[in-house]
């Protein structure tokens, strides 16, 4: 068993910037399922959003945000989050991320929904710059022991313990070098861990965007809210030898116009923001078309923006364009929509907290109430800043509860896995009928069917868990299945059409908003180990 102050579990934004401010007062054990260059963060291409300009205000910013929201966000954590802004930017700069400057000072660009240019960048890879920046800080410091290609399998809570109380004292996690499980205790824990991307066949995330503290803290009895919200980027890079690459909001912040294959344009007939309109709008506008006409994709040019501007403005992305033929200097971009981002998650407070005591949670796998019915282009990273700061302020300023004697992990009775393949059948299926029956369109039929595929689903994977050892890709579709049943549940429960959520047989919003929100009935005995 390791002990430590703080567990953080995920390594993208969120998590190493809660484990940099917890540094100098404890001790951090930070897990990532991979490098810690491998992240959702690290991919992240338009930039931050954050009031930074005199002729900008909060007040536009939060109104942008409700409106993109579709007036479901929670107004108290959107000013919480948009007041907090031009501070964590600042923290930002004082650790050393080198935000694109101007003769103005930084630049600021603007992306589809907002109302200002208020997206402070680094160049098309402001993630990645971000990252890099933090790492570099984490890996140099003593006091944040890094467990690099670990995976948490569960948290440990009262429960487990046999004690009257809920809260939560660590995880197990499994070493994916070595096979082993070990028993990680600390009295607080943070679930940084993401989204769940990957629940979808077509997704601009990562590999590691599985859902992974979405369906951890739904097991440990926390409540997960807004599932049904899963947000598809409008303009994923269509192409054979492309994976999941992501072609910027900013690219039509900047100017960018969507086409036809005949070069006429469509978003003006669907909206009269038409490129500029948010990303539901806009996804939903290219799969009509796609759909209508029986198209592939559908073409993203900038190129009228001239050679010089598209090179400053988009390096990464002309780059990497260029190396698959198409030069967007002068050529369309061929485009589709794809899973984005998960706009809902782990319920929490204004401090990072969630129903089990010693439990918090920042970045895509927590439900604050900032995105509403869908997020606003560049609120995601803005949001990972604020609350893993509201986390370890209420950490640091809390009274430390001792952590018990944990049990070890028990595979006392369980064996090797005799066929792999139903791991890869079942995650392949998985992902298959959740992009055709829960995707941008959706009806009640559809989403009965991938309900009773994913019964069929759980009680095959929970008895293939229950008898043999855990493996990296098991826990995995373990997560991916929960979390592709809480999306789907918490879609049939809204019986109207709002944001990122689009059914045929409820296709008006209703008058009044309310959150779905899911809770697990009874925590009984999860499989034994």
């Amino acid at each position: 068993m390791q002990k430590y102050d703080v567990l953080i579990v995920g390594s993208g934004l969120a998590g190493q910037s809660a484990a940099l401010r917890l540094a100098p007062h404890c001790r951090v054990a930070l897990i990532s399922k991979r490098s810690l260059e491998d992240s959702a963060s690290g991919w992240a291409q338009g930039g931050i959003a954050a009031v930074l300009d005199s002729k900008d205000s909060i007040e536009a910013h939060i109104h942008d945000t409700l409106v993109a929201g579709a007036w479901l966000n929670d107004e108290k954590a959107t000013r919480f989050v948009v007041e907090n802004g031009r501070r964590v930017i600042e923290w930002l700069i004082e650790q050393g991320v080198p935000f694109t400057k101007d003769e103005a000072g930084y630049h600021l660009t603007r992306e589809g929904g907002h109302s200002a240019r208020r997206v402070i960048h680094v160049a098309d890879a402001t993630g990645l710059a971000v990252q890099d920046t933090l790492t570099k800080k984490v890996r140099a410091n003593p006091n944040i022991t890094v467990l690099e290609d670990h995976i948490a399998i569960d948290l440990i809570t009262g429960d487990k313990l046999g004690k009257a109380d809920k809260r939560c004292y660590g995880a197990y996690v499994l070493n994916n070098r070595t096979g082993e499980v070990i028993t990680v205790g600390a009295p607080n824990t943070l679930i940084a861990t993401g989204g769940a991307g990957k629940v979808y066949l077509y997704t601009t995330n990562p590999d590691t965007s599985t859902g992974d503290g979405i369906a951890m803290a739904y097991r440990a009895g926390c409540r997960v809210a807004n599932m049904e919200f899963i947000q598809f980027h409008p303009t994923c890079l269509y192409h054979p030898q492309a994976k999941s690459f992501l072609i910027s909001e900013a690219v039509r912040g900047e100017g960018g116009l969507l086409r036809l294959p005949d070069g006429s344009r469509f978003m003006p007939e669907h909206d009269d923001r038409a490129e500029l309109a948010p990303r539901d709008i806009v996804a939903r506008a290219i799969d009509f078309e796609m759909k209508k006409r029986g198209l592939d994709c559908v073409f993203l040019d900038i190129s009228h923006k001239g050679e010089e501007f598209i090179r400053g403005h988009f390096p990464n992305i002309h780059a990497r364009c260029l190396e698959l033929g198409i030069d967007i200097t002068c050529d369309p971009i061929p485009v589709v929509p794809a899973a984005h981002y998960t706009c809902g998650g782990i319920v929490s407070d204004l401090h990072g907290r969630t129903d089990v005591a010693g439990l918090y949670v920042a970045g895509e796998a927590s439900c604050t109430g900032l995105h509403g019915a869908n997020r606003l282009a560049s609120n995601s990273l803005l949001e990972c800043l604020v609350f893993a700061e509201a986390a370890v302020a209420d950490i640091l300023g809390s009274k430390a509860t001792p952590t018990p004697p944990l049990p070890l992990w028990d595979e006392s009775r369980v064996t090797d896995a005799d066929e792999e393949v139903v791991i890869s059948h079942n995650w392949d299926e998985l992902r298959r009928f959740m992009w055709d029956y829960v995707g941008i369109v959706r009806t009640t039929k559809r989403l009965k069917r991938a309900k009773h595929r994913i019964g069929l689903l759980m009680r095959e994977i929970d008895e293939f868990y229950a008898n043999f050892r855990v493996s990296h890709d098991l826990i995995e579709l373990r997560n991916l299945v929960v979390t592709a049943d809480l999306i789907v549940r918490c879609a049939m429960q809204r019986k109207e059409s709002r944001g990122l959520h689009f059914s045929r047989d409820y296709p008006e919003m209703a008058a009044r908003t309310r959150n779905t929100v899911l809770r697990r009935r009874s925590l009984g005995r999860l499989p034994s180990r």
